[in-house]
């Protein structure tokens, strides 16, 4: 009995069954990948110190952020980022910024993901774009499950220090560096080194930093729920 050649109307519904389910199987793929490389640790045998320099690791649940004191025995961040020895907008000086890396058009233009453009989302993920430094003024950031707090030794906060500066070009001498502002009222941005992707998101520029100062850190944490579950959350 000759074989039966499929209907062309049948071939077609497989084949777009098979694209609509391509993006479902990508996504898949990128979050098992995300779950399988945060969960390899660096610095396995790291301690904390019974003194230091406290900082928190922030998130709103998609980005992450190192937040530090203003001044401190190791770094004065009012010597790098001068808006740091300014008042904020309600008058009062910050005691500590929150300091992040990621993709400058959304740093700059992108409140709400709604505001985030079709075009915007497509370069993003074919060709990435401009890293940004945010860098938010917060006045004595209490610990929650958003902030949490984890104390470095002066060394490892040295590192941590080194490694963010090293995400600024550097300045010419005798220049001022560009200051954005953008729809955050107690932040500002700073051009950064680094190209965003999304192998190099800003959760993945945190677990790097933080690594780099020889924090407890999962290798590939391109979701902020792969930094976060190395960084206990305070007691309640």
């Amino acid at each position: 009995m000759a074989a039966q050649i499929p209907h062309p109307l049948k071939r077609w519904r497989v084949w777009l069954a098979g694209a609509a389910c391509a993006p479902l199987l990508l996504l898949a793929a990128f979050l098992l990948a995300a779950w399988i490389g945060s969960s390899l640790t660096r610095n396995a045998d790291r301690s904390e110190p019974a003194d230091g320099i406290t900082i928190m690791v922030e998130t709103n649940g998609i980005h992450t952020g190192i937040v530090m004191p203003v001044s401190s025995q190791v770094k004065d961040w009012r010597a790098t980022f001068p808006t740091a020895a300014l008042p904020r907008a309600d008058g009062q000086y910050p005691t500590h910024i929150a300091v992040g890396w990621g993709e400058k058009e959304v740093f700059l233009n992108t409140p709400t993901w709604n505001d985030l453009s079709i075009s915007t989302a497509l370069r993003i993920v074919f060709r990435g774009g401009d890293g940004l430094l945010r860098v938010a003024h917060y006045v004595r950031p209490a610990p929650s499950p958003h902030h949490r707090p984890i104390r470095l030794s002066e060394a490892e906060y040295a590192r941590l220090v080194a490694r963010i500066e090293e995400a600024l070009p550097p300045a010419p001498a005798g220049t001022v560096r560009t200051v954005y502002t953008s729809y955050e009222p107690n932040a500002v941005h700073y051009d950064a080194t680094g190209h965003y992707t999304l192998g190099n998101t800003c959760n993945q520029w945190v677990g790097d930093t933080l690594a780099f100062a020889g924090i407890e850190m999962g290798r590939w944490t391109p979701l902020a729920g792969g930094v976060m579950k190395w960084i206990p959350e305070p007691p309640r």
